[in-house]
């Protein structure tokens, strides 16, 4: 486990990552969790007082990284862009679980199956956290049905949330 102090930033313009609010997790921080590696891996800690499991550090250049912070971390934080965390990691080996839920729905939909099914690991992961993000029931609820339906129609999660935005 690594104890550290750092900033938070925000990019300005930088393709893909523009507006995305981070922290850096240097080389030789990053070298103390998981030597030598230089792609994306996971971490388990706090960041403050909030913990967090299963979050991506994403690869930099010259054995650096970062760690994206999404709205629900900044939220529980309470800090922004400029201010100083402290952070404590240690690489997370647990496997993530897909959220049972929907993969109990899915299965009673053998065609929503099978596509489910030639998805990579981490297209299947992203289904599932899409779920368990939902802050109600009622949007968890929702969240399974149109992927239930999107993928027993052949629809992937962009041509699923294109439908969606065109229904609205």
């Amino acid at each position: 486990m690594v104890t550290y102090t750092t900033n938070i930033y925000k990019f300005d313009k930088k393709g893909e990552k523009s507006g995305w609010t981070y922290i850096e997790v240097p080389a030789d921080i990053a070298a103390q969790i998981k030597p030598k590696t230089k792609v994306s891996f996971k971490v388990k800690g706090k960041i403050d007082q909030y913990k967090i499991k299963q979050v991506s550090l994403l690869p930099m250049g010259n054995g650096s990284f970062i760690m994206p912070l999404n709205g629900d971390m900044r939220k529980q934080i309470r800090k922004k862009e400029g201010a100083m965390v402290t952070v404590t990691l240690s690489e997370d080996k647990e496997d993530y679980k897909l959220d049972t839920e929907l993969v109990d729905c899915i299965k009673d939909d053998p065609a929503a199956f099978e596509m489910f099914s030639k998805f990579t690991k981490g297209t299947q992961n992203y289904y599932s956290k899409w779920v368990q993000a939902a802050k109600t029931d009622a949007t968890r609820v929702k969240r399974i049905a149109m992927a239930v339906s999107a993928l027993s129609r052949g629809l992937e999660f962009g041509a699923m949330l294109k439908e969606k935005s065109r229904s609205i």
